[in-house]
């Protein structure tokens, strides 16, 4: 599909949207029903719902349908609150961007209207520093070359300039005749890409004609950018509104179910079928009980009301009374408490990066858990392992090696004599470093020159040529003048030949106005340059350079030109426009015709290219890889270079503990072979204390992963680290979606526009704010400055956030199984009537405060001061394999409220109650036991207390007494002073402590048995840090014999396997 936009004519306009932009997901009168909708999806919540409507069927509800609906509407009021706040903040900020003045040509003349009256095919005029209120095909500016800058920081994060450039046919056009102007474009439907634009344009006005000329991503000014450096520029909106580039990239990405949600979501599903069983079982026995006791029982006797009340009333009554087995609570609960680790994370200033001004965000706050469980993480390179800083360090010239004894071509004095001397391989070297780029010079308030680049390498090389006496002084998008030893030399620029990352490469055509020859300038990776080379030229020398800087960690760059004549040039450059012209298929039809022209090219030498580690990388990754977390390294670079960086970073262990498994070949079955090979090797090695790690090319993972896809997952779980280099965008992305198919939590981070896709696949995606722009940071779901903070980020804040979210999701679950298998006991002394022991008041209170708040305050644990799991990162062990949170644990809290549940009804029916004591008193002491005994629960499962804590446990069971003995004043109520009577009993008082000594003091035991008789090394280093003894590393712990679990986890699973040589397995024991 394609779209025409007419010029300027306000007669023939077409069917497009206005300019108003909306990212509001709610009006006022759709909100309600959407929001409904929304929450409804959730099958808890519609479980939930048909509770609430049961209970208002008076006949079967054993309590008031308060209980069910009071805490219903307020979870989902506060839901729908948060979505509401969150929305009418969009408004605003819609409403300001709709409501800005802006210029537009009405009838010939300049008018102010707002910005949500910009229509498809108006010329809009923009002033320096104005916001590009919608897409516009760039008509005239006031640079006489047709030139001007714009800032796509809120675009795409890149905070350099960038040029653009207008239409040839426009260039020089006053401002009179362009309000003028009358025209055609065609152009491609709406999309996303805010790189590409393969449109054309047909001009005319009173005084001109002109054929079709092809427009490109460098002809527009997208939404969102600002004007900058210039005075004004105007063009014609072609996409408005929502269906701009970035109106259409806008959208929900998929929501990403973290693991601890995953085994929630099946604890709860174990505890409806738990529910089920016990309403059918109770059912029969109820009626089982009223055919054989209910006549010595008058008064529990089912109503004669036929046989439907037996078969229907009683059990749906008993499904109301167990409704309480699912908590209502715990999803919004457990939102909470993930938006409060969110906010952890962005307040912790050791994660502030004071180079770059910039914190930790935490864009998705549902997924912290999972920062506690990964098992792999998958990094780019350059920018996020390293500075992103380019240097020129080396170069080789025409067989002359450069810089290797001083370490810095630019001081070395060989070449400096050469460049004095006016070598001609090394003026020409030279020009192409400072030709062959999209950089722009900049002259600033103090008469320097500023490189403005989109590239950190081509500014590497246009300023290490600057101090070589080859500057680059001035530049457009037809001339450029360099200056060489105080001479300056223009030059046309004809046509540049874009570097993507499938050519990786880049060339311009440009002719030297002095001596009127045309040269092709080239420069890029060694694949595509050498093999490009003149015939019967001897490339060895080159290759051998390239080799010989990779394995110092370079990043290197092959130079090449080619002399072009006039005719060959006009031949090739009439090819090129038809293919620039092309609506459909444009990229590949350019790459072919670029192809045809970069040939025969003469290789004149490579540039060395030095980009180091950042600050703490290598002490991070050792940090990381302590803790049993798998690192691979994804990258663009050479082999060598790849393999030299990992060494340095301590990705991969020098030889001997170390050994390097390179799987590659010159045919798909010489791939295949030695990826075998590498496998049993793997295997071969996997009990040895060895590390292994395979490193594949971008072409050799193609074929792997076309034809051997499984082999290669059994490689991935077996090695600790890989190095996959000369991979694209969506290899990377592929890498990632292996592992997840092997069930492995994964990581992606990355700094650039080529990692979105990868963070995005990956279970926890991390953003580095770099030098190359905000792509990634923004598509992340966590962003953070500098890669070192990633080991904080894992072994502090997600390792918290999986212990606390563990603890309180289990504890919601174990205190509401309490209460209802009190009620269940309850059917037992009732005639399985379906009765409630506890009245409809305290239900509520229950659920909402008396037991939540406290469950709330443990955001606050720490099992382990931060310094101490830092230096003992193989702690991690316990969140990743997800002993916190499994069938072992849940079974054990299980029991837990089913033994507790026990002690407190028995000893409040046979030591407390005697023939005086009535239902309502009996609820109260059962009540005053739970309450008593989950604050104990609480008090036993904090490691590290803090005054909110201590105020939440033990002042709520201070206002749980307030709150009663202030209802049991109250005449009308069922409890009238039944509190106060109970505050006045010894036996009251006696019967809760021994509730205490019967349920907790099996728990300490428990406890007081493991902490001494086979601690943990977590107890350990607990125990340590309280008595305040001397540092200790954790393998100078004394190993226990590993006892299993009721279940290990199937991260637990998998890292036996992979890793059965793991030194820590003293970490295995529970």
């Amino acid at each position: 599909m394609k779209r025409l936009v007419r010029i300027n004519d306000e007669s023939c306009r077409g069917d497009f949207c206005d300019n108003r932009i909306s990212n509001t997901k709610y009006t006022l009168l759709n909100f309600l029903p959407m929001n409904l909708q929304e929450q409804f999806r959730r099958f808890l919540n519609q479980y939930f719902l048909l509770i609430a409507c049961l209970q208002l069927w008076a006949e079967i509800a054993p309590v008031s349908p308060a209980t069910v609906w009071a805490p219903l509407i307020i979870i989902f009021s506060i839901s729908a609150m948060k979505e509401a706040w969150d929305d009418y903040y969009r408004y605003l900020a819609d409403k300001k961007a709709n409501e800005r003045k802006v210029q537009v040509v009405k009838d010939g003349i300049l008018k102010q209207i707002e910005a949500q009256e910009i229509r498809v095919g108006d010329i809009v005029w923009l002033q320096e520093n104005d916001e590009v209120p919608c897409d516009i095909v760039l008509l005239g500016s006031s640079d006489p070359q047709g030139i001007c800058y714009v800032e796509t920081a809120a675009l795409d994060g890149e905070t350099d300039l960038k040029i653009r450039t207008v239409p040839p046919i426009c260039i020089g056009l006053s401002p009179e005749l362009l309000q003028k102007i009358r025209g055609v474009i065609e152009c491609p439907s709406p999309d996303n890409s805010i790189t590409r634009l393969d449109a054309n344009v047909r001009l005319c006005s009173p005084s001109m004609e002109c054929d079709v000329l092809p427009l490109t991503i460098s002809n527009t000014l997208l939404q969102s950018c600002y004007l900058r450096i210039t005075n004004w520029a105007c063009g014609v909106a072609v996409y408005t509104g929502n269906e701009t580039k970035l109106g259409m990239s806008r959208g929900c990405p998929e929501p990403k179910l973290t693991a601890v949600d995953a085994i929630v979501d099946k604890f709860t599903a174990a505890i409806f079928l738990l529910q089920i069983f016990v309403v059918t079982i109770s059912g029969f026995a109820g009626n089982i009980w009223n055919d054989t006791q209910a006549e010595k029982h008058w008064y529990l006797r089912y109503p004669n009301e036929g046989p439907w009340y037996g078969l229907l009333v009683i059990p749906l009554r008993l499904e109301l009374l167990c409704s309480i087995m699912i908590p209502i609570s715990l999803k919004v609960s457990l939102d909470l408490v993930k938006s409060v680790y969110a906010k952890f994370i962005e307040w912790d200033e050791k994660m502030f990066d004071q180079e770059t001004n910039t914190s930790a965000q935490a864009a998705n706050s549902a997924i912290s858990e999972d920062l506690g469980q990964i098992e792999y993480i998958l990094t780019d390179k350059t920018g996020t392992l390293t500075e992103n800083k380019m240097t020129l360090r080396k170069c080789f010239i025409n067989g002359t090696f450069y810089g290797n004894d001083s370490g810095d071509a630019l001081k070395d004095v060989e070449l400096l004599n050469a460049v004095r001397t006016r070598d001609p391989y090394i003026i020409q070297f030279l020009t192409i470093m400072a030709l062959c780029n999209t950089v722009i010079p900049i002259k600033s308030s103090s008469g320097e020159t500023i490189y403005k680049a989109q590239s950190q390498d081509e500014e590497a090389l246009v300023r290490a040529a600057a101090q070589l006496y080859m500057a680059l002084i001035s530049k457009n998008c037809n001339t450029a003048v360099l200056s060489f030893c105080e001479d300056n030399i223009q030059y046309d620029i004809l046509e540049v030949l874009e570097f993507t990352s499938d050519r990786r490469k880049m060339s311009v055509a440009v002719k030297n106005l002095q001596t009127g020859g045309i040269l092709l300038l080239s420069k890029g990776a060694s694949e595509a340059i050498l093999p490009a080379s003149l015939s019967g030229q001897n490339i060895r020398p080159y290759v051998d350079a390239v080799e010989h800087y990779s394995h110092q960690g370079l990043r290197t760059l092959c130079m090449a030109y080619r002399e072009l004549n006039e005719e060959e040039y006009k031949i090739w450059s009439n090819m090129y426009k038809e293919a620039s012209c092309s609506l459909v298929d444009r990229e590949r039809k350019v790459a072919e015709v670029s192809n045809s022209l970069e040939c025969d090219l003469k290789i004149l030498g490579v540039a060395a290219i030095e980009d180091r580690l950042q600050d703490g990388v290598p002490e991070t990754i050792s940090t990381l890889r302590n803790a049993g977390i798998k690192i691979w390294m994804l990258t663009g670079d050479k082999q060598n270079t790849a393999v030299q960086i990992a060494l340095l970073s301590n990705l991969i262990a020098p030889e001997p503990k170390g050994e390097i498994l390179f799987i590659n070949g010159k045919t798909e079955d010489d791939v295949i072979l030695s990826q075998e090979r590498a496998l049993q090797m793997m295997r071969t090695t996997a009990r040895e204390n060895k590390e292994m790690t395979f490193v594949v090319d971008g072409w050799a993972l193609e074929i792997i992963l076309m034809k051997n896809k499984d082999t290669f997952t059994e490689l991935a779980a077996l090695s600790k680290t890989a190095i996959c280099c000369r991979v694209t965008p969506s290899q990377k992305a592929q890498l990632v979606g292996i592992l997840k198919l092997g069930h492995f939590r994964t990581m992606a981070i990355g700094d650039g526009g080529n990692d979105v896709r990868m963070i995005q696949q990956a279970h926890v995606g991390i953003g580095i704010s770099g030098r190359e722009g905000l792509q990634a940071a923004r598509a992340a779901d966590y962003s953070i400055g500098k890669f070192k903070f990633l080991k904080r980020l894992i072994l502090v804040h997600g390792r918290y956030s999986y212990n606390r979210t563990a603890f309180i999701s289990q504890y919601i679950v174990y205190k509401s199984l309490l209460i209802s298998f009190i009620q269940i006991y309850f059917l037992g002394f009732s005639g399985v009537s379906g009765t409630s022991l506890l009245n409809s008041v305290s239900l509520m209170a229950y659920n909402v405060f008396y037991t939540s708040i406290p469950a709330f305050a443990s955001v606050l644990d720490k099992d382990l001061v931060e310094d101490t799991i830092m230096q003992h990162p193989h702690i991690f062990y316990y969140s990743q394999t997800g002993r916190l949170l499994n069938p072992s644990t849940f079974v054990g809290w299980f029991g837990r409220s089913l033994y507790h549940a026990i002690v407190t009804y028995a000893i409040a029916v046979f030591a407390y109650c005697d023939e005086t004591c009535d239902m309502e008193e009996l609820a109260m002491v059962a009540l005053s036991g739970c309450i008593l005994l989950q604050a104990f629960v609480v008090t036993l499962d904090t490691d590290n207390f803090t005054i909110i804590q201590f105020i939440a446990i033990w002042g709520n069971f201070l206002a749980f007494y307030i709150i009663n003995i202030l209802m049991s004043s109250l005449p009308f109520f069922d409890m009238y002073m039944i509190m106060h009577r109970l505050c006045r009993e010894p036996s009251y008082w006696m019967t809760l402590l021994l509730m205490v000594g019967v349920g907790i003091g099996p728990l300490l035991a428990i406890k007081y048995f493991r902490h001494i008789y086979r601690p943990s090394s977590l107890s350990v280093l607990q125990q340590m840090e309280r008595h305040h003894c001397e540092t200790f590393t954790v393998t100078d712990i004394e190993p226990q014999p590993h006892q299993p679990l009721l279940y290990d986890s199937q991260a637990a699973k998998k890292s036996a396997c992979s890793l059965c040589c793991n030194p820590f397995t003293e970490l295995q024991r529970p």
